[in-house]
């Protein structure tokens, strides 16, 4: 049986406990005051959540964030068994480079890089960076990228490449990056299922309803099985528990409340324009309504009001967070990549919470829907 891994995020566009907006056209903003993200606040989450056992933190890239890769450095000294997430550019950043700086950071940290490889999802944002190609050529850089990167790690003689401009001449490490760093790719287009089923160890996408998502993944596994590869699996998602299921819920609709109804317009509107299929479809589960937000028993849509990316959570107590966690992985899901409002908080309540109820599961031996039919008996006596 494949091993669960629990993954938690470094809010480096600052953290809040309301929703922080950005990425995808949406503004960086927050329905309450931000924390910055400043080296010390981040310092901070990243210790909690090697604290909670999480296996590594997820650093973002983007115009609205902090640059991942200096960001990760500025951490691994701080926690000595965290793994960094840290994602990479296939538009900044020649191969060979970043081959280079993939096995520094191994050689520097005791091998604790992943990469969430990262072709760019709005022209807009991608023309601030330098970047002129449109989606197909950014789709098709990025599988060249990764043949020429992979390729390098192999630490085989100097090679030539070029095609779909990514040229190298000669191209070669002087040292492999031991190990060899585990790559996250996510994309929802028919392109960057071929590319993760060529390229990546772990196929990544937001957290649309268990079956939905198990549908998605289930391509990408046959694209895989006709290439003799075997991914992983993963899913984004925030996450809002507590002790009781009322007290948790309670917590969703205080954020709610604190969005106003012009912020929800203007960032939906900007959203729309996104040229990501994968933003296309969150949006679709919930289509911008604050009545229609529980798109699943305990999937909530809120934070896809006012937030690009990943924009629903799971809600609910310890034990129904651990219930949803079990429906995503009877569908396949191996990898939860997690994050909270705010992350440094949330990781408690998930690790002290929800970490035992799925590690041993024997620990809760009455199921989350049982519970759930005791309340609904316990209101109509």
């Amino acid at each position: 049986m494949v091993e669960t891994r629990f993954h938690w995020f470094l809010p480096t566009s600052g953290d809040s406990r309301g929703v922080v907006g950005g990425e995808h056209g949406a503004e960086v903003l927050s329905s309450s005051p931000v924390r910055e993200p400043e080296l010390a606040y981040l310092r901070q989450v990243a210790q909690a959540a090697e604290a909670n056992r999480f296996d590594s933190v997820l650093t973002p890239t983007g115009l609205y964030c902090r640059d991942p890769w200096l960001t990760a450095a500025a951490l691994a000294e701080h926690t000595p068994s965290l793994r960094f997430l840290v994602a990479m550019r296939p538009d900044a950043l020649s191969p060979t480079l970043a081959a280079q700086m993939a096995a520094t950071f191994q050689a520097q940290t005791g091998g604790r890089l992943a990469l969430n490889v990262v072709t760019g999802g709005e022209s807009a944002e991608q023309r601030a960076y330098g970047d002129f190609l449109d989606k197909e050529g950014r789709y098709r850089r990025t599988r060249e990228h990764l043949r020429v990167v992979r390729r390098l790690w192999e630490h085989g003689p100097a090679f030539d490449h070029d095609a779909e401009g990514v040229r190298v001449e000669q191209a070669r490490l002087v040292d492999a990056p031991d190990p060899v760093p585990e790559v996250h790719f996510a994309g929802s287009s028919p392109a960057a299922l071929e590319i993760a089923a060529e390229l990546a160890d772990v196929y990544l996408t937001w957290g649309e309803p268990p079956a939905q998502a198990g549908e998605k993944i289930a391509r990408v596994r046959e694209a895989a099985a006709a290439r003799g590869r075997t991914l992983r699996y993963g899913v984004r998602l925030h996450v809002i528990t507590r002790d009781t299921s009322e007290q948790a819920w309670a917590v969703a609709q205080a954020m709610l409340d604190a969005i106003p109804e012009e912020l929800v317009r203007r960032q939906q509107q900007a959203l729309r324009a996104s040229e990501s299929e994968g933003q296309r479809r969150m949006l679709a589960l919930h289509g911008g309504d604050r009545r229609n937000l529980e798109i699943h028993p305990g999937l909530w849509a809120g934070s896809g009001l006012i937030r690009g990316g990943a924009g629903t959570a799971l809600v609910g107590s310890h034990e129904e967070v651990a219930d949803l966690i079990r429906q995503y992985e009877a569908v396949g899901f191996t990898d939860f990549v997690l994050s909270g409002h705010p992350c440094l908080e949330e990781a408690w309540w998930f690790g002290e919470g929800v970490r035992p109820r799925v590690d041993r599961p024997e620990a809760a031996s009455r199921t989350a829907d049982a519970r759930r039919r005791e309340r609904a008996a316990a209101a109509v006596g």
